[in-house]
């Protein structure tokens, strides 16, 4: 890995250094202020995050959407098997169901490639605020503001990516309207599959068991980054050699115990924590009871239709598992946030913020900075049932999707490439088309018709005020259900998007003169684009008016607080700290920070979800646990809570000791602590990890992996 050479400067005021609490994913520039020797660390923090040498953040990586790490000098990536899952699903048929029976490759050349995986290396990164927000002028519309920065940023990223040559540049907001870092990225697109235990052990317990404690999941898989021959970053290709990582982590086969200090590393997604109550409310009344409520009918749909048929099964097995997982996360915020009456406690927060305004001459200029902001969530609420269906008429039903992605492209690619949406630049135009051929993966007709069919008639049911008018000619005059049955019946007969070369060839070809506008799903879109574009111009006047808004409201929070603050994750690279510990979710009950092999035997039913293989509770009755054994408990551990501060896009991420070395992988948070996207807490908030002893038992004896143990180097 390059040396990180930046720092992030005018951001480094905003963050705040809690010596005493365990709350933040910081930046890892600021590691070297947290004191954590006092915590329990017994290294450097120079060697976690060296701006002149190497530590270990180089052997981390992003693997998607997700997280990894390096385990071989020969490019092998440990990460969760729900990460890897599109790349198992890709691969399995009937004849070779890779989601049941699991997959390893005993050599490299029995490797399956991970069609449309891509894994991201930090390089280096800097602020450049000030370059962005040069971008807005005085007397520009809050739309204008944003299409501005939006393009300024675009220029940006291309001017470092042509100065890096083959490097990625993204450009992050870590405070809206306020502060912007671009970092550069290796990008590394040869992925392969080398290791995935089968879904009794890698998804044990399923859907029931998703975001709860106690766990017994093996949620991991293992893959391998590829380059050519040069050591460049490259597409598939046979003559590809292993990517020689600059750090490789160090595997800690003993283990941690209860207390213990741990550290993470990784990409946590999105939280929400400096936002205000009325984002908070729009997301509690409106946006994800929406949005779980439909996702679970999607759910059902898929189970029912997989039912019979194992093909069917894997070509739905990714909607299933991705719904399913953002369904009941969503349901663990909503209870969240009405049992911490979070909603009420951010209000009172922002009382006592008005007040303060009020009580001083030099702030009246923000009196009516959170009546601002509430008006814009007012209007976002007022149309979310529309809105809503408008986006997922653009992305769930996947035919249609693409008919968007033709109809769209075709326009764009017309552009001069920085004018694009960024799907359709030429740095993004190769990802997007990567894209496309993994949703064919997942395209089962009968329910994309269904789901088409469900959306058409939830938009059919929309006020007289809120109709979508491209729907209303649809059923104008006709009973609204037959009407979309026909509807629908004939879009997908008349389509000409069934296959992947065919969507390729609309979106490149001459609309013209190939008459795509003639087939049925694209002539839906376009007589439907309109309301998608005023939507866009919507969103960009309010994104410009809110990033204003909240860059004000955190300068008068700095004030009234008397301290700054971490921003809210963002995909980027972040370090967070806690300990090896239980906790009481309720009354009299306290969940013990370690789950063991006994209880996967205590789980076993036989039936999906709790089938764990015959030859696994055989190696369990049998005791024969060689080194793997934890001496406090006797026994091997399978899973583990620790108070760390993580949210989604940390899956995947490996768990250091207080040595830095990898002691389990990081894949998900206990059903209270889905709320860490907008609160942390250290009464609740506990992570879930699969303990590297059990990993190393299930490589070891289980799936006898023998050149994966022996390229680990124990």
């Amino acid at each position: 890995m390059k040396k990180i050479k930046y720092m992030i400067a005018a951001a480094l005021v905003l963050f705040i250094i809690q010596v005493y609490a365990e709350e933040g994913m910081y930046p890892v520039s600021e590691i070297s202020k947290l004191d954590l020797q006092n915590k329990g660390l017994k290294i450097s923090s120079l060697d976690i995050y060296n701006p002149n040498g190497i530590s270990i953040v180089n052997g981390i990586c992003k693997v998607g959407g997700a997280s990894g790490s390096f385990i071989s000098e020969k490019g092998l990536i440990i990460t969760n098997h729900h990460v890897a899952y599109g790349a198992i699903q890709g691969a399995s048929t009937p004849e070779h169901d890779y989601i049941s029976q699991g997959f390893y490759a005993p050599a490299r050349d029995k490797e399956i490639p991970a069609k449309g995986y891509v894994v991201r290396i930090t390089e280096s990164y800097r602020d450049i605020s000030k370059e962005v927000l040069s971008a807005v002028k005085p007397g520009m519309t809050f739309q204008e503001q944003a299409e501005a920065i939006d393009k300024r940023i675009k220029k940006l990223v291309k001017k470092a990516e042509k100065k890096h040559k083959g490097k990625r540049a993204e450009i992050s907001e870590m405070f809206p309207g306020k502060t912007y870092v671009l970092f550069l990225y290796t990008y590394l697109r040869d992925i392969r599959l080398v290791y995935a235990p089968p879904r009794s052990i890698g998804n044990f317990g399923g859907e029931i068991d998703n975001w709860m404690w106690p766990r017994h999941t093996g949620d991991f898989s293992i893959l391998r980054a590829y380059v050519s021959p040069d050591g460049k970053p490259a597409e598939y290709s046979g003559d590809n050699i292993p990517f020689k990582p600059k750090k490789v982590l160090k595997i800690d086969p003993a283990g941690v115990k209860e207390n213990d200090f741990v550290f993470i590393l990784g990409y946590p997604g999105r939280t929400y924590r400096n936002r205000t109550s009325y984002f908070l409310e729009y997301q509690y009344k409106y946006r994800m009871p929406w949005i779980a409520d439909y996702y679970q009918w999607e759910i059902d749909l898929a189970e029912k239709m997989s039912a019979k048929d194992r093909g069917v099964a894997i070509k739905l097995a990714t909607k299933i598992k991705w719904r399913s997982n953002t369904m009941k996360n969503y349901r663990g915020k909503l209870e969240g946030i009405k049992r911490l009456n979070l909603v009420d406690k951010k209000r009172n927060e922002e009382k006592a913020l008005q007040e303060f305004i009020e009580n001083h001459e030099k702030l009246k200029k923000y009196s009516g900075l959170l009546a601002e902001i509430k008006e814009i969530y007012t209007e976002i609420s007022e149309n979310s049932d529309r809105e809503l269906i408008l986006r997922y008429l653009r992305s769930s039903p996947f035919i249609v999707s693409m008919a968007f992605t033709v109809y769209e492209g075709s326009k764009e690619l017309k552009k001069p490439d920085i004018e694009r949406k960024s799907a359709y630049m030429n740095r993004n135009i190769k990802r997007t088309e990567k894209s496309i051929e993994r949703g064919f993966n997942n395209f089962y007709e009968p329910a994309d018709k269904a789901i088409l069919k469900k959306l058409l008639l939830k938009a059919a049911d929309l006020p007289e005020n809120k109709k979508i008018s491209a729907v209303e000619k649809i059923i104008k005059g006709k009973d609204k259900t037959s009407a979309v049955n026909d509807f629908v019946e004939n879009l997908y007969a008349g389509t000409n998007l069934k296959s992947f070369n065919a969507v390729l060839k609309a979106l490149y070809g001459n609309p013209l003169k190939d008459k795509i506008f003639n087939d049925p799903a694209i002539l839906f879109v376009s007589q439907i684009y309109e309301e998608y574009e005023n939507l866009e111009k919507i969103g960009k006047e309010r994104e410009g008016k809110l990033d204003k808004l909240l860059a004000s409201l955190l300068d008068v929070k700095k004030k009234f607080k008397k301290t700054a603050f971490i921003p809210d994750a963002n995909g980027t690279l972040r370090f967070t700290y806690g300990r090896i510990e239980g906790y009481s979710p309720r009354d009299a009950v306290f969940y013990k920070p370690f789950t063991t092999v006994q209880g996967i035997k205590e789980k076993t039913t036989g039936k999906f979800p709790f089938d764990a293989p015959e030859k696994l509770i055989g190696m369990i009755n049998s005791g024969r646990f060689k080194s793997f054994i934890q001496p406090d408990i006797k026994t091997v551990p399978v899973d583990m809570l620790y108070s760390t501060d993580t949210t989604g896009g940390n899956s995947g991420s490996p768990i250091f000791n207080a040595q830095g070395n990898l002691v389990g992988i990081n894949f998900d948070r206990a059903y209270g602590a889905t709320i860490n996207d907008f609160a942390w807490s250290r009464d609740y908030s506990r992570s879930i990890g699969v303990d590297i002893r059990y990993v190393l038992w299930i490589l070891k004896d289980f799936s006898k992996a023998e050149s994966i143990i022996k390229e680990l180097n124990l």
